[in-house]
């Protein structure tokens, strides 16, 4: 049986299709549709409803350390105040997950888990927790709203004291005033633009809802969410990150320090030579919708295989993300992908598809 987010009845007044998504029930689009949805967050400010996320925190004297054993970042000097991409890894190395953890003082961190993966993520985080450092669950203490789009700050100015806001990229406030009702505010966001996710209590979640629509957002559902990502290239876990990939042939090395102390999956990672597979970007030259899980050829020989694609909406543009083979990773190399059944000219291009410019 699917939940329902805080924020369901909006989505009902607001005449959202419905879909079932990570045990819950949420809109994948509304009439306005995919594209416009897509284009109201890459040219004006989009809302969306992620209230489905895991939340949970981590604390006590040596959280700092528990979390440097089970995560592939950093946090040690991590200053409060400040959010950091991480992987949660197995001991071959694969990815449980990918998550952001916000460091609240120098004894408290609170971590975003992805929804699909939330029950897991808990219990490896149980399974693994080390020395006095204690695991509580938040997901149905917190609701997640994202305001995203180069006018978010204009939409929250009525709302909120923008000097207020969280002023860095990835970077967050403890407590902003958001149409009266106390807030968490981060600077961060799954779409490749500028904007804030705000945290409140869920009774207080459909008041911030609607004061966000009436200051001029652009409800978006999952659908305008997956291509927003997707042409921003970001990571979906189960599509670019699974348990058996590593975060290395994923170009997250960024987010993993071997070089810090012992971690889970590090010394799976150190015994890496050159990956067989790369994580690159496809840009049809032919025509034809790139999808997932999608065969990659050159000349007749199978080098690798999709794993998200679209239409994106502001590229104009049939785009994916796949894996292929090293050999053959080069950007500007002529590939074809089988799309049902027959071939369509694509070619390798380097990702991002798509980045802000500063001035948005």
């Amino acid at each position: 049986m699917e939940k329902k987010t805080p924020l369901y009845e909006q989505h009902i007044a607001l005449k959202g299709r419905i879909v079932p998504f990570a045990g819950y029930l949420l809109p994948v689009q509304y009439p306005t549709g995919v594209i416009a949805e897509h284009m109201a967050v890459r040219q004006h400010a989009g809302l969306f409803d992620v209230s489905h996320m895991g939340e949970a925190l981590i604390e006590g004297p040596q959280a700092e350390q528990a979390l440097n054993y089970i995560l592939s970042n950093q946090f040690t000097g991590m200053p409060v105040g400040k959010a950091r991409y991480s992987l949660m890894l197995n001991e071959a190395g694969g990815v449980v997950d990918d998550l952001i953890v916000y460091r609240r003082s120098e004894t408290s961190f609170f971590l975003v888990l992805n929804a699909a993966n939330t029950e897991k993520d808990l219990a490896w985080l149980r399974a693994h927790l080390q020395g006095e450092a204690s695991l509580t669950d938040l997901s149905d203490r917190v609701a997640q709203i994202a305001v995203q789009g180069p006018e978010a700050d204009k939409v929250l100015s009525g709302l909120a004291d923008l000097e207020a806001l969280p002023k860095k990229y990835y970077s967050f406030v403890e407590r902003v005033t958001i149409a009266g009702i106390p807030c968490m505010v981060s600077r961060t966001g799954y779409t490749g633009e500028d904007g804030y996710e705000l945290y409140m209590e869920p009774k207080d979640a459909p008041a911030v809802w609607e004061a966000l629509v009436q200051a001029g957002a652009t409800p978006c559902g999952l659908g305008a969410r997956d291509t927003l990502r997707l042409e921003a290239s970001m990571p979906l876990y189960g599509h670019e990150l699974n348990d058996h990939m590593d975060p290395l042939c994923a170009g997250l090395g960024f987010a993993v320090k071997l070089d810090k102390e012992d971690f889970i999956g590090k010394s799976a990672l150190m015994q890496l030579g050159e990956p067989a597979r790369v994580r690159v970007g496809l840009k049809a030259t032919g025509r034809g919708i790139l999808r997932e899980d999608q065969p990659i050829w050159i000349d007749g020989q199978e080098v690798g295989v999709t794993t998200s694609g679209t239409h994106c909406p502001y590229l104009g543009v049939s785009c994916a993300i796949a894996y292929v083979d090293t050999a053959c990773s080069a950007p500007g190399t002529a590939v074809e992908v089988e799309v049902r059944g027959r071939h369509v000219a694509a070619e390798i291009v380097p990702l991002p598809f798509y980045k802000r410019t500063k001035s948005k």
